[in-house]
């Protein structure tokens, strides 16, 4: 049987002169194809879209010819795009929403957590047989999905300053009404009662804004993934996807033959394992969805592995997914990486790793680098603070 996937990736827009993300998103769009490359909510923003495929490799192949030609055009504009849940550096004014009656809604109603919206992440389409099967498999893969978000945790940075965390664009995102945890529902039926229910009491405006962070999608016969971060190197989206695609596979297989365990309907817990694997990224500990109890980022992450290894060989995916989780624990999450730059040269530096890894190359020591012999932003545009010695994520 085969399960195909796709994937939706959205990029920052940033000036190379600066470093700083731009609203330049329409010039780029202008000079690209809209069956791939789309708009989202600010002008700083390009989304872009797989086509859908049944091996990893092919995947690979589409995302990252797929960048090529969007860092092509921006190139061309004096511009470059960074795959990352934020960008190092960011104006502090508001920023210029694309045009449109639903997004200039968006920014009138939800005012500071729209203008703050500078967030990208990477959104994961597996295939299912219909809507009630995608809400049943929804409910059964929630546990495991914080240690996906882990392992693409890329947004240490808010506005030229260290939040904290490994993923702060979790932490910006979760301030929607309708982000976080699914919940459980018994079928189609009973979760598209509840979505209505949400667009009756105005609390959002259609389908389209429940942002739980795994959802049956409103218009495709797929689950979509929604927790990740936007990932630098194509290689973490696809190890992601491969996750993702079995995780769908070992519940599906489950629920057919009648051996998962009823959910308790308790997800409050999940709630505080997310914020974990955004506080901790690769770096710390998470919470073990076996026990619910603290453990090391590399035990739960493996034992991931260790639970889906027949869905991932029944999908030829075992090697490949091996290959990339051990590549991911012995490097850790991007967000280490970008904090090692800042902390060892500055937050431009972080700018020119990201650019670089978004393209698919590899930054060598001592390389030329874009931004190098500028100066960071002192004219009120960025809060840009550079660390001296970055605090350390986890406990």
């Amino acid at each position: 049987m085969t399960i195909r996937i796709g994937v939706e990736e959205e990029f920052h827009v940033l000036e190379v002169e600066s470093g700083l993300l731009v609203p330049r998103a329409d010039p780029v769009l202008r000079r690209l194809p809209r069956r791939t490359f789309t708009s989202e909510l600010h002008r700083t923003t390009v989304e872009t879209n797989s086509g859908v495929h049944a091996s990893l490799h092919d995947l690979y192949t589409d995302l990252h010819a797929t960048r090529r030609r969007l860092d092509a055009v921006a190139s061309s504009l004096g511009l470059a795009v960074v795959a990352a849940g934020t960008a190092p550096l960011a104006p502090a004014g508001p920023p210029r929403p694309t045009e449109g009656a639903r997004y200039r809604h968006m920014v009138e109603e939800y005012r500071r957590v729209a203008d703050e919206q500078l967030i990208c992440g990477a959104q994961i389409h597996v295939d299912v047989p219909d809507r009630d099967t995608a809400v049943r498999v929804a409910c059964a893969v929630s546990p495991w999905l914080p240690v996906l978000l882990a392992l693409s945790a890329s947004s240490p940075f808010w506005q030229g300053s260290d939040t904290g965390y490994a993923s702060w664009r979790t932490l910006l995102w979760q301030r929607w009404p309708t982000a976080g945890p699914i919940g459980c529902y018994r079928d189609a039926a009973d979760y598209d009662a509840a979505v209505e229910s949400l667009v009756r009491s105005g609390v959002i405006s259609d389908a389209g804004m429940v942002y739980y962070d795994v959802r049956p999608s409103a218009h495709l016969r797929t689950l979509e993934l929604r927790v990740c971060d936007a990932c630098p190197r194509v290689e973490t989206v696809v190890l992601v996807a491969g996750l993702f695609r079995a995780l769908v596979t070992e519940a599906r297989e489950r629920l057919a033959a009648g051996d998962a365990p009823e959910c308790d309907g308790r997800h409050d817990w999940l709630r505080g394992a997310t914020w974990r694997a955004a506080r901790s990224g690769l770096e710390g500990a998470l919470i073990d969805p076996e026990t619910r109890c603290e453990a090391p980022a590399p035990h739960v992450v493996r034992g991931l592995l260790a639970r889906l290894r027949p869905a991932l060989e029944a999908h030829g995916d075992w090697d490949t997914v091996r290959a990339l989780t051990d590549s991911a624990l012995a490097h850790g999450s991007a967000a280490r990486r970008i904090r090692r730059t800042a902390q060892e040269e500055d937050l431009l530096a972080c700018v020119d790793l990201l650019i670089a890894q978004t393209r698919g190359e590899r930054p060598r020591p001592g390389a030329a680098s874009l931004t190098r012999g500028r100066r960071l932003p002192t004219d009120g545009r960025s809060t840009a603070r550079v660390p001296g010695k970055p605090e350390a994520v986890g406990r």
